[in-house]
């Protein structure tokens, strides 16, 4: 893995860049006062609530809560992962991104211009291969089978797909013109050698899918026999630009055509995610040759909240649905659900949308999906016998040991709730009416305290935390106010509140998308981008006075907490504590608790 990219370079890219023009290069924004408003980028809405804040350098939208700094803007809208979105910052700007010396140095310039140059081979093949299906003297076999198997013209287009000839040379002849491109060609698998050292094509006489990574860049390619011999599909092999288990076919084109993807389905085959496309579901996307991995599971899950995986419903297809529930567990979060369809015997993803057209395929997926928890206990509870109670005990065990994987607290819960029903069977309504008479016996509820409170019922520690998120220049204009001179032991996210105030106040003319990068790897950056959901220009208006009377404030409820714990100690207290507490109380009327 190569070094980490330098803090100190994002810092100076994200000061480096005007966040107006970023997002207007990508999103077409009009001046609404001091601030740039447009449509949302990332949810359907008629009216503008999305707006971008030139002095914050943040942007914030007021329907569907996303904000974020340049870098977030570039991770949601180009859909890439944090070093490719430092990766395209910088290009935006014409700088290489440097790598700190790590377990294994990052890329040299040599090898830099290498891959540079890999990726414009492939794409020149890809183009080659589209050149043969429309001009090569047997071009009406390929272009047969592919009319046979229901494609459009447009559809081939769309999606680059192209014929490689049967002659053993083709590729060879075109693109092998010195020893340098040769040994290229053998390095990208576009051409092989034998024990004799003779080279020729990897690819001969097959329909050609070209594989493109999340930008779009063609990185391998995937070959379908036209007749008997041979495998049925032949995918490029392992090189330094492909990796089949972090790469999705058809994933580039889902993006391409869904601005906001609702939903992702898993399939089987190159051909499924085409003929699937041709019928307008146009979110479709297959592994390639691998199952279904980890990495594929990530970029799923931050690309769309639902994912359906649609496998045949013999029992390898059922043994592949569960090898991916497996890679997915650790993945899970709240907010995003898993389901599972598997087909009727015969049937594929490309017969079956050709029969039933794209409404009723559709209504299949609604209607027909499986949950992961359905399918989870499902698969469980056909390997143990819970009619016992050794069986029982051994699925508690089994489930738990894949429940302890996920995440996702609220999916945790139901999960170990549904467990408890299936191993409790008629005993658990009985048990559901006790808790509920108990939980009547108790009365009326209290107010749940939430992370999120709304912006009139704030703690100080809260508000003075949004405080700096949106003017961290308070910090160094206010030096008397130290957050660290408190006991972090007595507020809850005290000490959350001591680091912010401690990277605002030792940085200069830093702004909102600074902080939101220093803190993006922290364990408390949930709760801080909550904190910014609230309407943020609401504390534009008079923010020193806020900021001082809510440190006042704090200092108030300090005050409280330590009379409420010398009071607690009563004669055990010291004689310094004493003297303490004699303090406190003089002045209690201000500060003692309520």
């Amino acid at each position: 893995m190569a070094g980490r990219i330098p803090k100190d370079f994002i810092d100076d890219l994200i000061a480096r860049t005007d966040i107006v023009e970023l997002v207007d290069s990508r999103v077409k924004l009009k001046k609404a006062g001091k601030n740039y408003q447009a449509c949302c980028p990332f949810h359907s809405e008629k009216s503008p609530s999305f707006t971008v804040s030139q002095d914050k350098q943040f942007y914030h939208c007021f329907g569907c809560g996303a904000h974020g700094n340049a870098i977030s803007f570039v991770i949601e809208y180009d859909r890439l992962e944090f070093p490719e979105a430092v990766e395209e910052l910088a290009r935006f700007h014409s700088l290489e991104v440097p790598r700190e010396q790590g377990a294994k140095p990052g890329p040299t310039p040599q090898q830099k211009a290498q891959i540079a140059d890999d990726y414009q081979l492939m794409e020149q093949a890809a183009r080659f291969f589209e050149h043969q299906l429309k001009q090569h003297e047997q071009k009406n076999k390929p272009i047969d089978y592919l009319k046979q198997r229901g494609l459009s013209g447009e559809i081939v287009k769309a999606f680059g797909i192209g014929y490689a000839p049967p002659e053993w040379d083709s590729i060879f002849k075109q693109f092998g013109t010195s020893p340098e491109k040769q040994q290229q060609l053998l390095d990208l698998k576009l051409i092989t050698e034998n024990d004799n050292r003779r080279r020729y094509d990897f690819f001969r006489d097959r329909i050609m899918f070209p594989i493109r990574d999340k930008r779009g860049r063609v990185i391998g390619f995937g070959g379908r026999v036209l007749e008997d011999g041979g495998p049925k599909y032949l995918n490029s092999p392992e090189t330094r630009i492909f990796h089949k288990g972090h790469e999705l076919y058809g994933f580039y084109q889902a993006k391409q055509a869904n601005r906001k993807l609702e939903r992702l389905m898993i399939v089987e085959g190159y051909m499924d995610v085409v003929a699937l496309a041709q019928f307008g579901i146009d979110y479709a996307v297959a592994s390639l040759g691998t199952s279904t991995t980890p990495e594929h599971i990530q970029m799923l899950f931050r690309a769309a909240p639902e994912i359906i995986c649609c496998y045949d419903g013999d029992r390898a297809g059922r043994d592949a649905a569960w090898r991916a529930l497996e890679n997915a567990l650790p993945q899970l979060k709240d907010g995003v659900e898993m389901k599972f369809l598997f087909l009727p015997d015969g049937e594929d993803p490309d017969t079956l949308v050709r029969k039933t057209g794209k409404a009723e395929f559709e209504t299949l997926l609604s209607e027909k999906s499986v949950p992961l928890s359905q399918f989870f206990f499902e698969n469980l509870i056909q390997q143990f016998n819970v009619g016992s109670s050794e069986g029982k005990a051994a699925l508690t065990k089994a489930a738990n040991e894949y429940i302890e994987q996920i995440h996702a607290e609220n999916l945790v819960v139901l999960l170990k709730e549904e467990l408890r029903k299936k191993i409790k069977g008629d005993s658990y309504k009985a048990d559901i009416l006790q808790d509920i008479k108990q939980a009547n016996s108790v009365g009326k509820a209290q107010k749940l305290d939430y992370q999120m409170p709304n912006k009139n019922n704030m703690s100080p520690v809260r508000k003075l935390l949004r405080l700096l998120l949106l003017h961290p220049n308070l910090a160094r204009k206010h030096p008397d106010i130290q957050p660290s001179a408190l006991n972090p032991d007595f507020l809850k996210g005290l000490h959350v509140l001591i680091k912010m105030h401690s990277f605002c106040a030792s940085e200069s003319n830093i702004k909102t998308g600074h902080v939101l990068e220093h803190f993006r790897h922290d364990p408390e950056a949930k709760f801080l981008h909550q904190l910014l959901q609230i309407d943020h220009d609401a504390d534009d208006n008079r923010p020193d006075k806020l900021y001082i009377d809510s440190f006042n404030r704090l200092i108030e409820q300090q005050l409280k907490a330590r009379y409420q714990q010398l009071l607690a100690k009563g004669s055990a207290m010291t004689m310094d504590e004493k003297m303490e507490f004699k303090l406190l109380t003089q002045t209690k009327a201000t500060y003692s608790a309520e």
